[in-house]
Formats: C-alpha cells, sequence, structure tokens
C-alpha cells in the first residue's frame, strides 16, 4: 500500500477521533460545570467566585450594599475586567483588585480586597 494512501486513512480515523473527543469533551465540561481559565483576568475571577464576599465600612456608611445587590456582585466577578495596573497583587496579606464593569448602563469599577478565605468589596465608584 502506497505512503499517500495510508496517510489519508490516518488522517481520516485521526479526524473521527478528534470529532467524538470534542463532542465528549464539550458534554463533560457541561454535566460537571468545568471551565478551562487560563488567562489572568478568569483565572482571578473565578478564585474570587469561589469565596464568600462582605461589605466594608466605607460601602455600608454610603448606602452602597443596596446597590450592590448579589446579582450586580456576581455580574462583577463573572463579566467583569480587571485592571491590574491598578491592582496590588503583590499586597499581604490581602491582594486588592479593581473590577471595572456597568450598573445599568454606567460604566463602574469595583475594588475588592481577596483574602485567603474571604472577599471584602472596599468600594464602588462610577
Amino acid at each position: 500500500m502506497p505512503f499517500i494512501k495510508r496517510l489519508g486513512f490516518f488522517l481520516f480515523g485521526l479526524s473521527i477521533g478528534l470529532i467524538f473527543l470534542a463532542i465528549f469533551l464539550r458534554k463533560k465540561s457541561e454535566e460537571t460545570g468545568t471551565s478551562f481559565c487560563y488567562l489572568p483576568n478568569c483565572r482571578v475571577l473565578k478564585d474570587i467566585r469561589s469565596k464568600q464576599y462582605t461589605y466594608s465600612e466605607e460601602i455600608r456608611n454610603q448606602g452602597l450594599d443596596a446597590l450592590l445587590d448579589s446579582a450586580t456582585v456576581q455580574y462583577f466577578f463573572t463579566e467583569g475586567d480587571i485592571d491590574f495596573g491598578a491592582s496590588n497583587t503583590e499586597a499581604k496579606p490581602c491582594k486588592s483588585y479593581v473590577i471595572e464593569g456597568n450598573i445599568k448602563e454606567r460604566a463602574a469599577i469595583l475594588q475588592v480586597q481577596n483574602c485567603d478565605s474571604l472577599v471584602v468589596l472596599q468600594s464602588l465608584q462610577y
């Protein structure tokens, strides 16, 4: 059998195997909720989402805790963009992040402190 014919059979089998693998992995990730976060923005937001959060005294004193309901906070934690230039990722014991997003069609900036077991929402700016 010539090499070209064997190469054709190999590539045909490889393509069928890759299609089945893609279908299997997609179904598996949908069932288990597994997501693949490799970029820094996605990894930090996933880490923040995995922890409980609380409001700082500044947010409570300004009355912003009513504006920052759980749906708005989850929006920031899933769809927000982290400004790493304005964030302090080397701080000890809690890293400080600046998350940009939109609240009711207005640009907003949420500052959070990411501690080991808790996320503290520090301030909200429009």
